[in-house]
């Protein structure tokens, strides 16, 4: 979004009660009906789990949980090729965005007709405590976020508890042009919670292109393929299995959404997260015997 995040980061709460987002904008708790457009697939799904399905009036095409539910919210677009038409229409009280998802010119002209901008930027799984005291505080459900936060202590705690062996991983987001992720990201710090270090080429980007030509597998132990935001599949891991440059490197598909998604999913995602060790674990030893 180009929009820079306050030092504070998702709600700091003011002496008078006021709530401020991840660009420090002060936001005063919602005293009426509110009519919420999400632009941010994980936190449409938060704000359904805060039990606030019924106040989101719109959604991107790429909200897609919980699906039941959604079906009956009006999609605007995308995250970043908003109908701002289709939201003007639906009159809403707060539009959600978040600094990596959407763009500034999108959140430039949103604020000429919508009365608030909810502004999120978690990157570390942490980060989510103050997400969900942010929405909680703002929206007026406390209690359910306190909820979320104990929740995901304890899946934080058992992950710790662990303590694997670190590992070099390579997580793949794309392919023509071949991407990963920074150590900068949401998912690398995931990552690292179960030991698993994200490496890619020192570009100065987030999100960087490759070339295994130049950077090879002698730098990762194993190679993540995940979901989203590309679909890799069952034949691109055996692409990789293939490939003789890989033969001491074991690949596997892992579910992005479980390892990018904050909000709510976060919780699932860090159970999720050491299962895969796991697996990732038992696959290295195969490897190796």
């Amino acid at each position: 979004m180009s929009i820079e995040a306050s030092a504070g980061g998702d709600a700091r709460v003011a002496p008078d009660g006021a709530i401020y987002d991840a660009i420090g904008q002060r936001h005063r708790p919602v005293t009426g009906p509110a009519r919420i457009v999400s632009l941010v697939p994980s936190l449409t799904e938060l704000l359904f789990d805060l039990d606030l399905g019924a106040s989101v009036v719109g959604r991107t095409g790429f909200c897609v949980h919980p699906r039941a539910q959604l079906r009956a919210v009006p999609k605007v677009g995308g995250t970043k090729d908003v109908d701002l038409e289709r939201v003007r229409a639906l009159s809403p009280t707060h539009v959600v965005l978040n600094i990596d998802e959407n763009e500034k010119p999108l959140a430039d002209a949103l604020r000429e007709f919508v009365p608030h901008l909810v502004v999120t930027h978690p990157k570390s799984v942490e980060d989510n405590f103050g997400l969900y005291r942010l929405f909680g505080g703002l929206f007026d459900r406390s209690a359910r976020a306190v909820a979320l936060s104990e929740a995901l202590r304890a899946e934080l705690d058992a992950t710790r508890a662990v303590s694997p062996a670190a590992i070099r991983v390579l997580y793949l987001i794309w392919r023509a042009p071949w991407m990963t992720v920074s150590q900068d990201t949401y998912i690398a710090r995931m990552l690292a919670l179960a030991g698993m270090q994200a490496v890619a080429p020192d570009t100065g980007r987030r999100y960087p292109q490759l070339d295994f030509e130049t950077f090879g597998a002698e730098r990762f132990d194993a190679v993540l393929l995940s979901s989203e935001p590309y679909r890799f599949r069952q034949r691109h891991l055996d692409e990789f299995a293939a490939d003789p440059r890989f033969a001491a490197c074991p690949a596997m598909l892992v579910d992005g959404e479980m390892l990018s998604w904050y909000g709510s999913r976060a919780v699932a995602g860090l159970r999720y997260l050491r299962q895969m060790r796991a697996e990732l674990d038992a696959r290295l030893a195969a490897t190796a015997s």
